[in-house]
């Protein structure tokens, strides 16, 4: 293909995936999905390497693009087939994200997956909300390992009532799947009319090319980076199990054309929920990579060829079974991010930004029961700045990409009023740049419920770059009264819970 011909073929197989993610959310029934976009979807090709992916959610993305090519060979697949997952140690990230793969056969031949991911507010944990403050990984819901869900193009009954019957929102659930099928095979659609025009041979050969250019990109611009070794080093908060300060570390090697990340000294696993798989871990450090790269790189495999990732074994970052994992994907995830953009700060300062908020604020509450509900959201907070511009204020950052839910939403859906919503002016870091301001978001409980908060950044302020300032720390209240940063506890009608976000650092000196 001439240079045209593959700009052509990437906004094409690019333009797929945005069409997925648009039947998705029409068709979902969950506020989650419909409200604040908590899904993705990307194409992948016959071994399992990434070859398009939508501007959707980075933390679904990159571990996708880690952990498929294991979950492919796994496997042999069949035409009329989708296949389900959540197992966080079997390519997933945390339960709440189900993942359903659908093949494409050309000819026979396995020519393609479509895939999408999607956040369910409810699979089934302990608490509702299914972000509960878990110790082991079957205390956090259903989990699905690679299972067929759909075989000969229908549906497998009994594996899908089996899983319905486990989670409590049946009816939301049960539409939030079908969308999934249905944005699957959408996909199939649009692909195989893509097929059918190029043939097999030449949809092959365009993926191995614009896997080529990727690579070259991704080498030119490793390229401008000063070669040499960059360590930094940030902590979680705590695992809201007592432990505290748990370390981050990060170590950078940039030789040639080619980067190396080793998280080796990161701390052990530990007994609550902040473990994550390694997949995640490799989501945060493409996540950062892909920032630096031009904005017409395209998403496929070949950006990441020249980046390799080590982290131990048993550690924070690469956790072995059953370790707990549902704020290792949300709050883990986002210092993976903090700590190699404070690597890469020492490299190239002007180009890397201080640390934003450095937290999702996830926020699970409801009920259980036969009329019970359940609400999961993360709540956007203070960007950090960089050197050409202050940070944004009250926005989501870096591996989440959702929206807030209205306002109107919230309170049409369930049993809530929003009494406060606005921006928690002067939390931002100062600086020659000003950090971005964090939220405050106040809920009014109008039945009794049970609530969990996994929250990050409520006792190690985000950083400032270049003498800039750190931004504020938040903080969660009841009715006032100060709450750990990650916690399970029942209100009653009446009660406020106040969540106070993050601002992001500043940069420079004032």
């Amino acid at each position: 293909m001439n240079p045209i011909e593959l700009s052509i073929f990437s906004n094409r197989i690019e333009a797929v995936c945005e069409e997925m993610g648009v039947v998705l959310r029409r068709t979902a029934f969950s506020p989650n999905i419909k409200e604040r976009l908590d899904y993705s979807c990307a194409i992948f090709d016959a071994k399992g390497e990434l070859c398009a992916q939508a501007a959707h959610i980075p933390v679904h993305l990159g571990s996708m693009a880690y952990a498929m090519r294991d979950i492919v060979e796994a496997r042999a697949w069949a035409p009329g087939e989708m296949v389900i997952l959540n197992d966080p140690f079997l390519g997933g990230t945390h339960l709440p994200d189900v993942t359903v793969i659908a093949p494409l056969f050309a000819d026979a031949r396995l020519a393609a997956f479509v895939v999408n991911r999607a956040h369910h507010a409810d699979i089934g944990a302990s608490a509702p909300g299914s972000m509960p403050l878990s110790t082991r990984l079957d205390e956090e819901g259903v989990v699905i390992a690679p299972t067929p869900i759909i075989q000969d193009s229908r549906v497998v009954a009994p594996m899908f009532e089996a899983l319905l019957a486990r989670i409590a929102g049946g009816h939301e659930s049960r539409g939030d799947f079908h969308a999934q099928f249905s944005a699957n095979r959408c996909g199939l659609s649009r692909l195989q009319l893509l097929l059918d025009g190029l043939g097999l041979s030449d949809f092959e050969d365009g993926l191995r090319e614009l896997n080529d250019y990727g690579e070259r990109l991704a080498r030119a611009q490793i390229r401008e980076l000063p070669d040499g070794v960059y360590q930094f080093t940030d902590y979680l908060d705590d695992d809201g199990q007592g432990q505290d300060d748990i370390a981050i570390v990060c170590r950078i090697e940039v030789q040639a054309d080619t980067m190396s990340i080793d998280f080796t000294g990161t701390a052990p696993q530990v007994t609550g929920n902040i473990n994550c798989p390694l997949s995640v871990a490799a989501a945060g450090v493409y996540y950062v990579f892909r920032c630096l790269l031009p904005d017409y790189a395209p998403a496929c495999a070949g950006i990441f060829r020249p980046v390799t990732l080590r982290a131990p074994a048993g550690s924070v970052l690469h956790a072995q079974r059953p370790a707990a994992v549902a704020a290792g994907n949300v709050e883990t995830s986002m210092r993976v991010v903090d700590t190699v953009l404070g690597a890469l700060a020492q490299a190239i300062p002007r180009r890397i930004p201080a640390a934003s908020q450095g937290t999702m604020n996830n926020l699970a509450m409801g009920t259980r029961g036969a009329q019970g509900w359940s609400y999961y959201e993360t709540l956007g907070g203070g960007m950090g700045a960089g050197a050409h511009g202050g940070g944004l204020s009250g926005v989501q950052t870096h591996m989440t990409n959702t929206l807030n839910t209205p306002v109107e939403a919230l309170e049409m859906h369930y049993p809530l009023r929003m009494t406060r919503y606005a921006l928690r002016t002067g939390s931002g870091g100062a600086g020659q740049r000003s950090g971005g301001d964090g939220l405050i978001r106040e809920y009014e409980f109008l039945q009794p419920a049970t609530v969990t908060l996994l929250t990050e950044r409520r006792r190690r302020a985000p950083w400032g770059v270049k003498g800039g300032g750190a931004g504020a720390c938040g903080q969660n209240l009841l009715n006032d009264r100060v709450l750990p940063a990650k916690t399970s506890f029942t209100v009653q009608s009446g009660d406020r819970l106040t969540i106070k976000t993050p601002g992001g650092g500043g940069w420079g000196k004032a």
